[in-house]
């Protein structure tokens, strides 16, 4: 029988083992990267796939799943909007931008997401995401319209998890979003692990192998890179080599 993705990752955690993720831009994505990926090293492989952007169409959203579904890693939904779902994935972060003030970004695109995540039989991660100031004005405070939380404002960050722990959410994600100058501080990442139990992810402005284990060390279960493996594929080898 096959474990859910949760269970997985939550094993990983439970082990203290390191888990990095590539979160992959379908609007970005291209043959060279998947022939890199696919003809690579296999041990410079992540250890997840999260897909998603700020915008894509549903087309390319699934020709990028199945293909990185080829590199046999679990590969996780990591939406923008309600109309990023497939049931190609094999689980759907579904979040809540919690840091934020926006009610369509709170609870009104998860509803117009649900149905579809249940046709699909998605294994549904729920996900409490909260998005850290970084030094420039990113996608997603730009498509969410909502304020970050300040980057020295740690007991914000703190209570925020609380509340959506308290709320029955069992991950996390901080993150500085795309395009982040500065990625989320060390202090906030250990202050928000101490508060709450579920999975943290980390991500947004990670540009460096010392950053990567900066983050793991300060209690980050999951890392997340982005642009830095779209502009240097050998970034991966880099931090695997490390880890």
């Amino acid at each position: 029988m096959q474990l859910s993705t949760e269970k997985v990752l939550l094993d990983r955690q439970k082990s203290q083992k390191k888990t990095l993720a590539v979160l992959i831009d379908p609007d970005r994505w291209t043959k060279e990267l998947f022939f890199f990926l696919k003809n690579g090293n296999k041990n410079h492989l992540p250890d997840i796939f999260l897909v998603g952007g700020s915008l894509l169409s549903s087309n390319i959203l699934n020709k990028t799943v199945n293909e990185l579904k080829q590199l046999e890693k679990p590969v996780i939904l990591f939406p923008g909007n309600a109309m990023q779902v497939t049931p190609d994935a094999d689980a759907i972060l579904f979040m809540s931008l919690i840091s934020g003030r926006n009610p369509d970004f709170l609870i009104g695109q998860q509803v117009h997401a649900a149905h579809k995540v249940k046709e699909a039989n998605l294994e549904a991660i729920p996900l409490g995401y909260i998005l850290v100031e970084s030094g420039a004005t990113t996608s997603v405070q730009y498509m969410s319209n909502t304020q970050p939380i300040p980057y020295n404002k740690d007991d914000i960050a703190r209570s925020t998890a609380m509340a959506g722990e308290l709320m029955g959410m069992r991950s996390f994600y901080l993150e500085g979003g795309s395009g982040a100058k500065t990625p989320v501080s060390n202090t906030m990442v250990q202050g928000v692990r101490k508060a709450v139990d579920g999975l943290l992810f980390v991500g947004g402005g990670i540009r460096d192998v010392d950053t990567v284990m900066e983050k793991f060390d300060a209690g980050a279960d999951v890392v997340v890179i982005g642009t830095a493996f779209e502009n240097n594929p050998n970034f991966l080898k880099e931090i695997r080599n490390r880890i």
